[in-house]
């Protein structure tokens, strides 16, 4: 007995197409349904930010992979902020690349990740030194936020700058 060699892409092919081909197609299939699901995903994205009455005008959202990109006017800053924070706190999403306008320009918020233990009063203590200060932050993040006992661990929050 003896074992011969041949080069395995040449010949007639009896198989149906080479495995090669086999692999390439799956692949061009896989990438061509992940890119129709960031599309999909970035339209349930776009619906859900205009649903919250966040007013952008001309917006554009992609999704790639992990990553949301995010254009358009915002209203103010505070809409853009929160625009930001609806897409960041979506499952699935690890990165915003923010390259969205504002209209009316307003001082920017300091953003906030909440940990275990944390409430709004304890964020609220922290940043402008008053328990009692925690609706400003429940406010900030509005409509996002519909309870303020409702935060969670790893979500971003607004935190915005107030006088006094």
């Amino acid at each position: 007995m003896s074992l011969f060699s041949f080069i395995k892409t040449a010949g007639a092919t009896i198989f149906g197409k080479s495995k090669a081909e086999r692999v390439a197609e799956a692949k061009a299939a896989a990438d061509a349904a992940e890119l129709k699901a960031e599309a999909t995903a970035a339209a349930k994205l776009e619906e859900t930010i205009k649903d919250l009455q966040l007013d952008v005008e001309n917006l554009n959202v992609h999704i790639d992979d992990d990553k949301v990109t995010i254009s358009g006017m915002a209203y103010d800053q505070a809409t853009k902020e929160k625009v930001v924070l609806v897409a960041g706190n979506s499952g699935g999403i690890a990165s915003v690349d923010d390259q969205m306008t504002v209209e009316h320009v307003e001082p920017e918020a300091q953003f906030h990740t909440v940990e275990s233990g944390d409430s709004l009063s304890k964020i609220a203590k922290n940043y402008y030194g008053d328990v009692m200060k925690y609706p400003v932050i429940f406010e900030a993040n509005k409509p996002m936020l519909t309870d303020p006992d409702k935060i969670y661990p790893g979500q971003l929050l607004r935190i915005p700058h107030i006088e006094g």
